[in-house]
């Protein structure tokens, strides 16, 4: 009997190799928060009407406090190239924490994180240089990827049409709206093909045509072997462009699985009855 991948010709079909684009092994990330906290405790010696006074007019102490926020927790997976991965949770899960330090921009207070590649971060919250035009910006973000000057002058015209900003390009970024910034930065961001592109929610802030060029770019990149990492609250963008979805909650890596499984569970799950993930995930 002929094997699973033999055609009736007789000649076997190579089963094409899955290349690792990013390795995250037990990967912690650990804020340290520096603030202050009120103390109203009376002096010794302080009677009831002094102590009710000190604290009306708060003449309390404010004491220097440094907290440990442990924002991502023991978190291990493998990402190939090709596949674009959803990461989905609710606010303060982790997501963004774990997308920044995949591409680098955050140390590992432990375990690591190995990349094949140069990644590209596109976010919604990421700096951009406000006082100088968006064509500037095109230019500084274009040759900051690794292409030339020529490169993004050769570009200029598609980046701006993608973008739909107009005539906005030659305004300081500090005129523009949040969607039309986020725009620019993913027409930017996709200039050139990187190795691993991360989004992280920039596809919520524009249209629905919008929404759709950028599916399709997106498309494009992973077709060249390149691999997507995705983070939105939306899940119809996830379904939309996702094949694998890792799911974050207080930190943890509950569930890594194909999107539709995963988003199914997500949608069904109910946090008061079960606050740490539905029965059988995690």
């Amino acid at each position: 009997m002929a094997a699973p991948d033999t055609p009736a010709g007789g000649r076997t079909s190579p089963v094409p190799e899955r290349r690792p684009a990013a390795i995250v092994s037990h990967l912690d990330i650990i804020y340290r928060v520096v603030g202050g906290k009120r103390s109203n405790t009376s002096a010794i010696g302080d009677d009831e009407g002094e102590s009710i006074f000190r604290n009306l007019i708060g003449r309390g102490k404010t004491v220097a406090t440094v907290q440990s926020v442990h924002a991502v927790k023991d978190v291990s997976f493998v990402a190939y190239h090709g596949e674009s991965v959803g990461i989905i949770g609710r606010n303060g899960s982790g997501k963004s924490t774990l997308l920044r330090a995949v591409a680098g921009l955050l140390p590992p207070t432990n375990g690591e994180v190995f990349l094949a590649g140069t990644p590209a971060l596109l976010g919604v919250n990421a700096v951009l240089m406000s006082a100088l035009s968006g064509e500037r910006n095109i230019y500084i973000g274009g040759q900051a990827l690794g292409l030339t000057k020529a490169q993004v002058k050769e570009r200029f015209e598609e980046i701006v049409a993608f973008s739909g900003i107009g005539d906005a390009v030659y305004r300081p970024m500090s005129t523009y709206s949040s969607g039309m910034a986020a725009r620019l930065r993913f027409a930017i961001s996709t200039a050139a093909v990187p190795d691993v592109l991360m989004i992280d929610e920039a596809l919520s802030t524009g249209d629905a045509e919008f929404r759709k060029r950028s599916g399709e770019k997106v498309d494009e990149i992973r077709e060249k072997a390149s691999t997507v990492f995705l983070v939105s609250h939306s899940n119809s963008t996830v379904r939309d462009l996702c094949d694998r979805v890792l799911w974050m909650h207080h930190g943890r890596l509950i569930a890594d699985g194909p999107t539709e499984a995963i988003l199914t569970a997500y949608e069904g799950w109910d946090p008061k009855k079960h606050p740490a993930g539905p029965p059988g995930i995690g």
